[in-house]
């Protein structure tokens, strides 16, 4: 397992640089770049750019013929510009200089915010930390034994009405049961129940800590239920399709010839065969709930997390955001996948990967 380990680890480099390679190579077409918007930017603010140009002056004509809408600007202006944002050197030099400060864990700062990308990530990571850690484990806790209950209970009442719950939840987009919860329970046309927006209230810093506590819960309750309830549906019929298929194979029926109790059967044989592809399923849905699918959760519930940060990032073409955050969850991604073949081999001491590989 140790070998095994250490060659996924050493595996991260190549993938995660492919992963940089890739989108770097695509951000190089795609227009209106940081120096586009800060050109826009001047051109909207005519009387300012005369200041900047020199002594209210005429602004000189020309511009550089390589930036939409840079007519009318000096050349010595877009010049400080490229060697401002790094792009006076070429494509390949920059990116090997981002890699090399990426390696050393300087992810530089934002183009347009007086703030370090580390110190952004990390202040907009306790709501994305919020919304993915709590709907991740109610998502477990609830869809586990759900779906265990449906697969013992396969064809009765309890599994067909169940059923028609999980697939009316999956049916409904979260941005949609977002809208209603607020509607029903945030002071829209019924319910004044839960808060509106924030993580916290206003006098949070105020509060006892118990009072912190169920300031921090009540506020992320509505957030919370509205990511999960996806993931919810698509974890019970997989942990549900899961143990049927070990149900019925034949060491279920000598285990049970043995006299063993049906709880015997269920948790000390079939559990773990069956947990193997609910684990496997680990990474995706930790990592679809805590970077995907948060942008739309965080906007109608007015959170400011990694989703929004991220969006932002890409429209206003702010580059350090952009790809510091895609080395810093892609790596997280990838090193996620290691430790859910790591829980394989908890789970099932007979699996063994080096000999697969073999």
């Amino acid at each position: 397992m140790g070998a095994y380990i250490l060659r996924r680890l050493l595996l991260i480099i190549p993938t995660l640089l492919g992963i940089m390679v890739i989108n770097f190579a695509l951000v190089q077409f795609v227009p209106g770049g940081p120096i586009e918007q800060i050109i826009a930017e001047v051109q909207g603010q005519g009387d300012v750019f005369q200041g900047i140009a020199g002594g209210g002056g005429e602004v000189a004509g020309g511009g550089s013929d390589e930036y939409a809408g840079a007519r009318g600007l000096p050349p010595d202006f877009i010049e400080e510009l490229e060697r401002e944002f790094g792009f006076d050197k070429p494509p390949l030099e920059r990116f090997l200089s981002m890699m090399w400060n990426y390696m050393r864990l300087d992810f530089g700062d934002s183009y347009f915010r007086s703030i370090s990308v580390i110190d952004l990530v990390l202040e907009k990571m306790p709501v994305s930390i919020s919304l993915g850690l709590w709907s991740t484990l109610i998502a477990y806790i609830i869809s586990i034994p759900l779906g265990i209950r449906k697969a013992v209970k396969d064809g009765s009442s309890f599994d067909t009405w169940t059923s028609g719950a999980i697939i009316v939840a999956y049916a409904i987009p979260g941005f949609l049961f977002a809208i209603l919860l607020l509607v029903l329970f945030a002071g829209g046309s019924y319910w004044q129940i839960f808060p509106l927006r924030g993580l916290t209230s206003d006098n949070f810093a105020q509060l006892s800590w118990p009072a912190k506590i169920a300031d921090y819960f009540w506020h992320i309750a509505l957030p919370v239920f509205a990511s999960t309830i996806s993931a919810f549906a698509t974890l019970t019929l997989l942990t549900k399709n899961s143990f049927l298929d070990e149900i019925k194979k034949h060491y279920v029926m000598t285990a049970r010839a043995k006299g063993l109790t049906e709880g015997r059967v269920l948790y000390g044989h079939i559990f773990r065969n069956a947990m193997l592809i609910v684990i496997a399923g680990f990474p995706a849905v930790f990592i679809g709930v805590f970077f995907s699918g948060s942008l739309i959760i965080e906007t109608i519930f007015s959170l400011d997390g990694l989703g929004r940060l991220g969006f932002e990032a890409a429209v206003a073409r702010d580059y350090p955001v952009i790809f510091g955050t895609l080395f810093i969850f892609g790596l997280i991604g990838l090193v996620v996948g290691i430790i859910s073949d790591m829980c394989y081999v908890l789970v099932d001491p007979r699996i063994d990967f080096e000999k697969r590989e073999g």
